[in-house]
C-alpha cells in the first residue's frame, strides 16, 4: 500500500510517497515557486538529491510533473501511477465543521473555502492541491488530515474567548489551535514507546519551530492549546508576536495610522524573537546572539523560554497534573539550551533534565533523568507518516 502524502502552499508543494508496509519514505521533495517561470523541484530518493528548473504556473502543473519523477526510468521508485492507492493531504483550518480526518469530497471543499478568512495563506492552495489532484489522477481516492481537527476535542469554556459571545455566534470567533497533526503524532508515538495506553496519560506536547505550539493531551485527547483563533496566538514565535495585551494592536494602530491589514503584516512578520531582538528571522543567528552576550537577543530567548514554561505549568492545572513533557519541532529537537533552558524553570515541578542526555539533536530520547517527577522526552515529529497513517485508516 502506497500513499503520496502532499503538502501545497501558495507557490510550493511539499511531497512524500510512503510505503506503508515498511513505513519507508521512498521518495520525497519540494516544488518551489509555482506560479513562475524560474519554478524548480528538489527531488530526493535512494540518498540523492535531484533539483530540476521547470517552470509550473499551477499546482496542476507541479503536481504533473512532480509524479512523473517518481516514474523516471533515471530513479524511478514506482513502475505506474496505479501503484500509489490513495492521496493524503495536509490541510488547515476546518473550524468546527471537521473534528477528524475525512474522506474528501466537494463538502469538504465548501468547508475550506467557509474558513478561507481565518487561513487565507494556507486554505486556498490547500484547495488548489486537491483540484489538481483531481485533474491529475481522477479517480483516486484522498482523504485530508486537518490541523484544527485534533484540538476540537476541546471543552467549550478552553475555547470561547471573554468577548461579547454574539461573536462566537456570529462569526466562529473562538480558539481552533493548530499543529494539531504533529500534536497528534508525538503523543501516540509516546504511548508506543512507554508501552501504555495514551488513554492513561497526561502529556504536554511542545511544538517549536518557526511556528510554535504547546497541547494538553488528556486521555489521548487535547483538552487545550496554546494557538488561537489563527497561528498568530500563543507563544512568541520567530516572527509571530503571540498573545498580547490587545490595548497594543490598537494603540499602535492609531499612533501610525495603520490598517488592519497592515497591523497584521507587522503581527505576523516582524515581532516575535526577530522582532524583540532586531535580527534575522532565523531562531539559530537568534539564539547565537543571546549566548554571545547580545541583550535583546537574550531578552528575546528568555521571553521564549519563560512562556513556554508558563504554559507547561498552566497545563498541570488543566489536567490536574503532568505525566511526560515531549520536544519536537525543528527548535524542540535541536536546540539543546533551549530545552534546558525551559527545564530549568520548570525544577519547581520536580522537573530534573538530564543535562548529558539533552546534549544531542534530532533523536528520540528520554533527557530527564530517572527520579524526575515528569518524564521529558525529545520525539521528532513526523506529519507526513500521521497523515498517511489516517489516509490508510481511512480508505480501508
Amino acid at each position: 500500500m502506497k500513499i503520496l502524502v502532499l503538502n501545497c502552499g501558495s507557490s510550493s508543494l511539499k511531497y512524500q510517497l510512503i510505503n506503508m508496509e515498511t513505513e519507508e519514505v521512498m521518495a520525497s521533495g519540494k516544488y518551489e515557486r509555482i506560479g513562475e517561470a524560474e519554478a524548480f523541484i528538489t527531488h530526493k530518493v535512494n540518498g540523492q538529491k535531484i533539483e530540476i528548473k521547470n517552470p509550473a504556473y499551477n499546482h496542476s502543473e507541479a503536481i504533473d510533473f512532480t509524479l512523473k519523477q517518481l516514474t523516471n526510468p533515471e530513479y524511478k521508485v514506482i513502475d505506474s501511477l496505479d501503484e500509489i492507492n490513495a492521496i493524503g493531504h495536509r490541510l488547515v483550518h476546518g473550524g468546527e465543521k471537521i473534528a477528524e480526518s475525512v474522506v474528501i469530497d466537494e463538502k469538504v471543499i465548501d468547508v475550506l473555502k467557509e474558513y478561507t478568512d481565518l487561513a487565507p495563506l494556507h486554505n486556498p492552495a490547500c484547495i488548489l492541491g486537491i483540484e489538481a489532484c483531481k485533474e491529475v489522477m481522477p479517480g483516486k481516492p484522498m482523504v485530508g488530515v486537518f490541523d484544527t481537527a485534533f484540538h476540537q476535542t476541546m471543552p467549550k469554556d478552553k475555547f470561547v474567548y471573554p468577548i461579547p459571545y454574539g461573536y462566537y455566534k456570529k462569526y466562529g470567533v473562538r480558539k481552533y489551535g493548530f499543529h494539531g497533526t504533529s500534536h497528534m503524532f508525538v503523543s501516540q508515538r509516546l504511548a508506543e514507546i512507554e508501552n501504555k495506553p495514551v488513554e492513561d496519560m497526561k502529556i504536554v506536547t511542545c511544538h517549536l519551530g518557526q511556528g510554535s505550539s504547546i497541547c494538553a493531551i488528556k486521555g489521548g485527547k487535547s483538552i487545550d492549546t496554546s494557538m488561537g483563533l489563527t497561528p498568530l496566538g500563543g507563544l512568541p514565535m520567530v516572527t509571530r508576536s503571540g498573545d498580547l495585551d490587545p490595548s497594543v494592536i490598537t494603540y499602535i494602530m492609531k499612533k501610525e495610522n495603520l490598517t488592519p491589514a497592515q497591523m497584521e503584516d507587522i503581527l505576523n512578520k516582524k515581532s516575535g524573537l526577530s522582532g524583540m531582538s532586531g535580527l534575522v528571522p532565523d531562531f539559530r543567528e537568534i539564539e547565537i546572539a543571546s549566548n554571545e552576550g547580545q541583550p535583546d537577543a537574550q531578552i528575546a530567548v528568555e521571553n521564549f523560554n519563560y512562556t513556554i514554561a508558563s504554559y507547561i505549568a498552566k497545563y498541570a492545572v488543566a489536567m490536574n497534573g503532568i505525566d511526560y513533557i515531549v520536544f519536537t519541532g525543528g527548535i524542540g529537537e535541536n536546540q539543546i539550551n533551549i530545552r534546558k533552558g525551559i527545564c530549568e524553570k520548570l525544577e519547581f515541578m520536580g522537573v530534573k533534565l538530564d543535562v548529558d542526555e539533552n546534549n544531542m539533536r534530532g533523536e528520540e530520547k528520554v533527557i530527564s533523568k530517572p527520579d524526575s517527577k515528569i518524564k521529558v522526552y525529545v520525539i521528532p515529529t513526523n506529519e507526513e507518516l500521521m497523515i498517511a497513517k489516517e489516509t490508510l485508516r481511512l480508505i480501508k
